[in-house]
């Protein structure tokens, strides 16, 4: 990251930030939306800046009603204080596509049957696996699942590939391109 750069000026690839809101305030919320679960001293580890920096922060955005505080026990000792966003700082996060995919999917539905609806949703997620397929044959695990949340961040999931041992891999979705869409057309999407 260049001297003096904000996170958000310069991870433009993982997806739409918050609207309105620029420099180290969009950065908080930013990793807010990836991990609600975090705490003011782990911000300011991740963000590269002071604790009462982050805390000043995140007492202006609690009065804007855009976070909210969580007091939470993780073992043994004195208890942390969580911030996930509030449903108001969650809405900074652009879903109007969700709206569209909806509408389109309705009409579907109503026209053709849901069966109509989800086999349109199969064979998107099909095509899908169809072009990453040829990016992944041969690659170990790790690299296929970093071309696979590549692929969704460009879709607007803000996906981040981990990998917790050699056994176990995770994708994390931090904006959930369809959440609306897996909610009523789950079968197309789950199995």
């Amino acid at each position: 990251m260049r001297h003096g750069a904000s996170l958000s000026e310069t991870t433009s690839a993982n997806g739409p930030g918050p609207a309105g809101q620029r420099g180290v305030r969009a950065d908080v919320l930013l990793e807010l939306k990836r991990g609600p679960q975090v705490s003011a001293r782990e911000l300011a580890a991740k963000l590269g800046v002071s604790l009462n920096a982050v805390r000043h922060h995140l007492k202006e955005l609690e009065a804007e009603k855009l976070v909210q505080h969580e007091r939470q026990h993780r073992g043994v000792g004195a208890p942390l204080f969580a911030i996930p966003l509030s449903p108001a700082g969650d809405a900074l996060f652009p879903r109007g596509y969700e709206a569209t995919l909806l509408q389109c999917l309705d009409h579907v539905v109503r026209h053709e049957g849901r069966d109509a609806a989800v086999r349109l949703l199969e064979s998107h997620f099909a095509e899908l696996n169809q072009k990453l397929e040829p990016r992944n044959r041969g690659m170990p695990a790790k690299q296929r699942l970093e071309v696979v949340a590549r692929a969704m961040t460009a879709e607007g999931y803000m996906a981040r590939s981990g990998v917790l041992d050699d056994s176990y891999a995770t994708l994390t979705e931090h904006n959930c391109a369809i959440h609306a869409v897996a909610e009523r057309f789950s079968r197309a999407l789950c199995g």
